[in-house]
Order: structure tokens, then C-alpha cells, then sequence
């Protein structure tokens, strides 16, 4: 084993396959022995295909059926969902380019089902109502100007107008029909509650038209319960997923306890539409995932006794959740392997992979394997992390040097970090970087409790635990406190610029669509999340004065370490103008800033060659700033004072 500095070491996982080699794996939808996923493609500028597999086994290769140009996405609340129904051969589906809805027959044939309106009436979550000869969708009504109008529609399969079925809503999500038809359930909430603060679960009895009658709400009703996912079983029975009682636990509808009750969250936050955390398999069991020691687990719930059978599975991640006919198909996340769609049979628990991500081209002795960690925070609260150290077989570090250490802030706020494969993280570990995954107050998979952590705190309680995380590495000698950096995307982003801002713990950071401009946010920002705040910050306009508080862009006289940031000029969720403002204000103070910025890129990078130019620029960034000497030639960024960096 050689030695070498960290984060100079030689590599063989490059930018170009840690980012664009893997494919993104999205929605599933089973119809009868036929399994159809959503596959979105960097390396053809983010377009998601639709992917199916008639009869899984015996070496079948799936079959593209929607090829370009068609890109099979919805922009439902900006950040979409589910947008694929199927049902005896037959497809509906989204197209991104003008938000309509499109049939797909049995020959090949696709034709658009709803008005064209350009783009300005988006559907997601389709539900074939096979005996009306109709779709249910929820809709987004951006045609009369100012906020959109969300509603819960239906149109003919051979095609028509939308005919409203529930309005007077902010938001609509979950539609599901019973296995008779009679039955129609579906979540409703509204401002300035989020998906997971309360929504409420609503059910109507169909007429033979298909109008909704007899609607009431059965679960929700009272306000501060968060209700997800409900399904209705064979016999007709409807569960649900309900943090009642502190966890998103299961439930039966008109009962007064979880099916199982466990402090272990079954669900997660609905930032996209169609979420699929359980599923029945018969009127007996559920499939169901949830997380424990740090790594997910599936199993099948018993429901006349409560009875939960773990089943030994290698991966750490489970989403997407389906059974019929006797097998199970999800998709799956491994420690040291990409994603996969796989199948299992319940019988015999045969595991069956009908798709990777994409090829993995790393051995197994490069892979940083996360390290799941609980250490102690402010106001005595106790954090959650993965930690990834530093992994080559070929080089070490010399004796006494301790390695440069990224901490991660996730986006959301309210959500969560996996510790599945990442090869974004590899890509650092192999170089000589540690990192640390922080699943900060406020995220999700906790319980309800920490998740509600963050009211009032946002820009505080998880800036405090991801300096405690970087602190707690420090102490146990696995991390260089003159090398601690912090980056984030989005909401990830901002804990990242208040970090710089407001504390002097790292000494460098990189916000990827971050915000640092609270009040500009809550101008600009959409329908879906124009009232988050008021609960991660506090009401809107009242509380203005802490918002100003808590915004990097107005308190950059105590920023003094540099700054990278990265931006989509199409985002719509944190508009460009904010990082234009903090690249001024730090350009302003002679402090060392790079701005990177991508024609044709929204809230999220989808394009293989900006992920990767992204990635090596970040990495350029890093080695600039702490003299780190690379082990491959990376190509040129500028980095804005850079040489007045010893006046500072």
C-alpha cells in the first residue's frame, strides 16, 4: 500500500461514472404478470422512458415503450410523482413537454386522452377506473393565473374534458378506487399545513355515473394527524398509513389503535405524489417497509394478530412497493450495489433482479460502507448520521494526518438521508475524503417528534447538528478540523450558507440551489410549498423580521470562508436570483466564490454531463482551497479572489 496525502488519491471511479453511468429507477406499476417502471437517463438529458417486462424470468429483456421524445414526468407541485396506470395492456401516462395525459394500446399507438392547454393543466397519479371507462387523476389548474387550482378530476379513456369530482381543497393526492368500484378514497390538506403536518382521508360512495356521493372524512379529522397511503383490500376494507400515535404506523379504518403498534415510521414525507411505503398482498397480509438500526427492512404483516415477519433481503432500502399474484416487486436499494427492481416470490422467497440502475464498476474494496451514528447535540436532542470514512486499498494517508471531512446536509428540510449506494459518495471516500450523512433535526424516519424538532428552528437545530456531527468526528480522531466542509442541495443548501454564515466551524461549502434569501423565497417560491415556512420559521408576513434573521444574504459581513455555488436558470423552486445574491455579496467582500450556472436545468441537476461537472468541479474547488494535490488533471474553474484570500 502506497501512501499519499488524503483527498489526493488515485481513483478508478471517474466523475463520468459516478454520475451519468446510473440510471434513475422510478415509479413501478404492475399489471397482471406485466412489470412497468419508470427509467430516467442522464445521459439523455434526464428524459424518463417507460420501461416493461412482460414475464419476468428466463432472461427476458425489458421493452422501451415510450421512445424519444416522449418523456414520461409530471410537474405536479413542481417536484411530481406517480404518472403511469396500466391496466390489461393498456397505458396512461404524463408527458413532460405539455403535461397531458396520453393512451397507450396494446399495438404501440399513443394518442393524447386529455385538452391540450400548454402545459398549463398537469395530472398525476392516474387510476384506471376500468368499468366506467374513465381516468381519475389529480389535477393542477394553472390556466386562470395567480395560484393554481388543485382538484381531483376524471375523463373519458377515449378522451375529453376533465369533470371535476372534489374541489374546495388545496391539495389533493392518493386516489384509490375499491376492487368493486364503489368506493373512491383520497388525501386532501391545506394551507399551511404540509403533506406531513395533518391531511385527512376522504372516502365517497361512486354512483353508477361514477359521482362521487356520501363523502365524509374518515381519518384526519381532528387536525394534527398526518395521514398517508390508504389502500383498500380485497374484501374492501380500507387501511391507511396515520402517525397518531407518534409513528407512521398502520391502521384500519373506523379502528381505535395501529395494526401494529411500533415506534418505527412505516411512511415518509410526500414530497411526491404516489408514494408507495405498503401494499396488500391478499386480505390477510400487507407488505410492509420500514427503518431500523439505521437500515430499511421489509416484511409482511399479519393482520389478524399483528404478527411482523421480517424478511432477510440485501438491501438497505425498500420503496416502491407492490405484491400480486403470489410475488413481490419493489424497488431496492444495497449497500454496495445500485438500485434494482426486483421480484420476489412470497412463496418461496426466490429474488428475482429485472433492472439495475446500471452496471457497477468499482470492486467491493473501494465502497465506503456507511457507519450509522447517534451523538449529542444542542438543548440536549440527540442526532442521526451515516458516516462514510475515507476507502482505498491502494493508498494511505500518512501517519498522524487526519482526512478532510464533507458533512451533507439533506434537502427537504423534512426528509431524510439513505444510506444506500451512492457512487457521488464513493467518488469522495476513494479520493481521500471522509463523509458524514446527517439526518438533522426535522427529518424524517424518527418519529413525529423529531420530525416537528425543526418548527421554529430551521437555520438553528440543523445547522447545530450538523456542526455536532463535524464535532463528534473531530473528537473520535476521524476528521481534520482545518478541512471541515459543508455542502447541500436546496433546503440542504441553505442549512449550508447559515452555516458559513452564522458559525465558524467549516472552512469552506458548497450550495447546489441552496437558498439564502428567506423573504425572496417566500415571493417567488410555489403553490405546493408557499406556507411551508410558516411552520419551519414562522407565520408570513408577521414573522418577516425573522426571516430576515435567519437569511444568510443579509448577514454576509460574518461570512469569511469561501464558497462554491451551483445553479439551474430554470428552477422555479429556488430562483437564480438567490444565488446571484450571495455570489455578489461574498465577490463584494473579497472572499474566494465560484458560481457555476446551467441553461436548461431546474431544481435538480438531470443531465449526466452537468452532474459530472458539477461533481469535478466541486472536487477542483476542495483542492484549490486547502492545497490538496490530485491525482488527475481537473479541468479549470474560476474561483474569484482567490489571491486576496491572505487580506481576508
Amino acid at each position: 500500500m502506497q501512501e499519499r496525502p488524503f483527498g489526493g488519491w488515485p481513483s478508478p471511479l471517474s466523475a463520468a461514472k459516478a454520475t451519468g453511468a446510473q440510471n434513475r429507477l422510478g415509479q413501478i406499476v404492475l399489471d397482471g404478470e406485466r412489470v412497468l417502471w419508470l427509467e430516467g437517463r442522464p445521459a439523455e438529458g434526464g428524459r424518463v422512458s417507460l420501461m416493461a417486462l412482460d414475464r419476468p424470468g428466463g432472461g427476458r429483456q425489458a421493452t422501451e415503450l415510450t421512445p424519444a421524445p416522449l418523456n414520461v414526468r409530471t410537474r405536479l407541485h413542481e417536484y411530481g410523482g406517480s404518472c403511469v396506470a396500466a391496466r390489461d395492456g393498456l397505458v396512461v401516462l404524463v408527458n413532460d413537454r405539455d403535461q397531458r395525459l396520453y393512451r397507450r394500446d396494446a399495438d404501440g399507438s399513443i394518442r393524447p386522452i386529455s385538452p391540450d392547454t400548454g402545459g398549463s393543466l398537469r395530472f398525476a397519479e392516474p387510476l384506471i377506473d376500468w368499468q366506467r371507462q374513465r381516468v381519475v387523476a389529480v389535477a393542477e389548474d394553472h390556466r386562470t393565473g395567480g395560484e393554481p387550482a388543485n382538484l381531483l378530476v376524471a375523463l373519458p379513456l377515449a378522451g375529453g374534458e376533465p369533470v371535476i369530482l372534489a374541489e374546495s381543497h388545496d391539495f389533493f393526492a392518493c386516489p384509490r378506487l375499491s376492487s368493486d368500484g364503489r368506493r373512491l378514497a383520497w388525501l386532501v390538506w391545506d394551507h399551511p399545513d404540509m403533506p406531513w403536518d395533518a391531511t385527512r382521508l376522504m372516502t365517497a360512495r361512486l354512483a353508477s355515473d361514477g359521482t362521487p356521493t356520501d363523502v365524509s372524512c374518515v381519518a384526519g379529522a381532528g387536525g394534527g394527524e398526518a395521514v398517508l397511503q390508504p389502500e383498500f383490500l380485497p374484501d374492501g376494507r380500507l387501511l391507511y398509513l396515520s402517525d397518531r400515535t407518534g409513528f407512521w404506523n398502520l391502521w384500519q379504518e373506523g379502528g381505535e389503535a395501529p395494526l401494529l403498534e411500533r415506534d418505527s415510521d412505516f411512511g415518509g414525507p410526500l414530497w411526491q405524489v404516489g408514494n408507495r411505503w405498503w401494499t396488500p398482498i391478499d386480505a390477510r397480509r400487507c407488505l410492509v417497509a420500514w427503518g431500523e438500526d439505521g437500515l430499511g427492512r421489509l416484511g409482511i404483516l399479519h393482520l389478524e394478530d399483528g404478527r411482523l415477519a421480517t424478511m432477510d433481503l440485501p438491501f438497505a432500502d425498500f420503496t416502491e412497493i407492490h405484491a400480486a399474484g403470489g410475488r413481490a416487486v419493489f424497488r431496492g436499494s444495497a449497500l454496495d450495489r445500485t438500485a434494482e427492481i426486483a421480484a420476489l416470490d412470497l412463496e418461496s422467497r426466490k429474488l428475482e433482479i429485472l433492472c439495475a440502475a446500471g452496471p457497477l464498476e468499482l470492486d467491493p474494496a473501494w465502497i465506503s460502507a456507511p457507519r450509522p451514528i447517534s451523538f449529542p447535540s444542542r438543548n440536549g436532542r440527540t442526532a442521526h448520521a451515516f458516516h462514510y470514512p475515507p476507502t482505498n486499498p491502494d493508498f494511505r494517508a500518512p501517519e498522524g494526518e487526519k482526512p478532510p471531512l464533507i458533512v451533507r446536509s439533506h434537502g427537504g428540510p423534512t426528509s431524510a438521508t439513505s444510506p444506500a449506494l451512492r457512487l457521488g459518495y464513493q467518488f469522495w471516500t476513494s479520493r481521500g475524503f471522509a463523509i458524514v450523512d446527517v439526518d438533522y433535526a426535522g427529518s424524517t424516519g424518527y418519529g413525529r417528534a423529531y420530525r416537528d424538532s425543526l418548527r421554529g428552528q430551521w437555520g438553528i437545530a440543523d445547522v447545530e447538528d450538523c456542526i455536532a456531527a463535524a464535532e463528534h468526528l473531530v473528537a473520535e480522531g476521524l476528521a481534520d478540523p482545518d478541512r471541515l466542509v459543508i455542502s447541500g442541495g436546496s433546503a440542504g443548501g441553505f442549512t449550508t450558507l447559515a452555516a458559513l454564515t452564522f458559525h465558524d466551524t467549516f472552512k469552506a461549502g458548497a450550495s447546489h440551489y441552496g437558498i439564502g434569501d428567506l423573504e425572496a423565497l417566500m415571493r417567488t417560491t410555489h403553490k405546493f410549498e408557499a406556507r411551508y415556512l410558516d411552520r419551519l420559521i414562522g407565520p408570513w408576513p408577521e414573522s418577516a423580521e425573522l426571516y430576515r434573521e435567519r437569511s444568510p444574504i443579509h448577514h454576509t459581513d460574518r461570512l469569511s470562508c469561501p464558497l462554491i455555488l451551483f445553479q439551474g436558470l430554470e428552477d422555479k423552486v429556488v430562483t437564480p436570483d438567490q444565488a446571484w445574491a450571495m455570489r455578489d455579496a461574498l465577490r463584494a467582500k473579497n472572499l474566494p466564490v465560484a458560481c457555476l450556472e446551467f441553461e436548461g436545468e431546474g431544481h435538480g441537476f438531470r443531465s449526466a454531463d452537468v452532474q459530472r461537472t458539477v461533481l469535478l468541479a466541486e472536487y477542483a474547488f476542495y483542492c484549490r482551497i486547502f492545497g490538496i494535490v490530485p491525482a488527475e488533471p481537473l479541468p479549470p474553474i474560476e474561483i474569484e479572489n482567490l489571491d486576496c484570500r491572505g487580506n481576508q
